[in-house]
């Protein structure tokens, strides 16, 4: 490991890894083995990527809250310590192939999957804005880069403590009208996410969203992180986030049954099972 930082609510580890490097594309994960070579904690913990750089070789950054003793004890090491890490996992994000308006909008430390996007598309001449949001100013991340890169950048915080009061949803409506946008790029927890999608629908743009859904093995063997997406032909499948996803199109995805299964899913007991074969 190289470094690792507190940026306010948050950790941010870097790590020499030139073999993920080398593959990412935004919107790619890693998967960390936690707690130590003798450890009880199984499974790895699933992390977007913040950052790749040339340095050393190729290094990767991430960021993550600490939610538990997994995250606490990834919290606890230091720079020269080795992790166990997978990657890069996941399908990336689609990018336009013609210059568009792109808003992006992040919830919490959510927003630092984005930047990496918000760098490619404007290597192809696309227009970005952003806003991010969270419960307070210390769990807003990223806003100092996003006034930096993006043409306009609009803040909130559900106390009032940066930007406007209240969530990512009461401002994007005007934000998309604003600057006309074509489509928008989402990350950060599935009510933010369910949110903007009904925003961008009411609008009829595109919604790409990056789902945080639990997954324990990230390579799609354990089923964890299973939830209801309406594909191509109109039938909605339990489809893993971390191979079919983590992104989405936003409006394919059922946030309302989000923790079920639908019983018009394909295979369900209700009937998405007359859809079988």
């Amino acid at each position: 490991m190289l470094t690792t930082r507190q940026v306010d609510a948050y950790h941010a580890l870097t790590v020499v890894a030139p073999g993920i490097v080398e593959r990412f594309r935004p919107g790619h994960f890693v998967g960390v083995a936690v707690g130590g070579p003798h450890t009880s904690m199984l499974t790895r913990r699933a992390f977007s990527i913040h950052d790749v750089k040339p340095d050393y070789g190729g290094t990767v950054e991430f960021v993550f809250a600490v939610n538990g003793p997994g995250t606490a004890w990834l919290a606890g090491r230091r720079a020269r310590d080795t992790l166990d890490l997978v990657g890069p996992l996941g399908r990336p994000f689609p990018l336009p192939r013609d210059p568009v308006n792109c808003v992006m909008v992040g919830g919490e430390y959510g927003s630092a999957m984005l930047f990496a996007v918000a760098d490619a598309l404007q290597q192809r001449g696309c227009r970005v804005d952003f806003v991010l949001g969270a419960a307070s100013a210390d769990r807003v991340f990223g806003a100092m880069r996003a006034r930096r890169m993006g043409e306009s950048t609009t803040l909130t915080t559900e106390d009032g403590s940066l930007g406007m009061r209240g969530r990512v949803t009461d401002v994007l409506p005007g934000v998309i009208a604003d600057v006309r946008a074509d489509v928008v790029y989402a990350c950060g927890p599935m009510e933010t996410l369910r949110g903007v999608t009904a925003v961008a629908v009411e609008f009829d743009i595109p919604v790409q969203v990056a789902v945080e859904e639990r997954m324990a093995c990230g390579i799609g063997v354990c089923m964890t992180c299973v939830l209801p997406v309406i594909g191509d032909d109109g039938v909605t499948r339990m489809v893993r986030s971390c191979v079919e996803g983590p992104v989405f199109r936003g409006e394919r995805v059922r946030f309302d049954d989000v923790g079920t299964i639908p019983f018009d899913a394909l295979g369900a007991p209700g009937g998405g099972s007359r859809n079988v074969g």
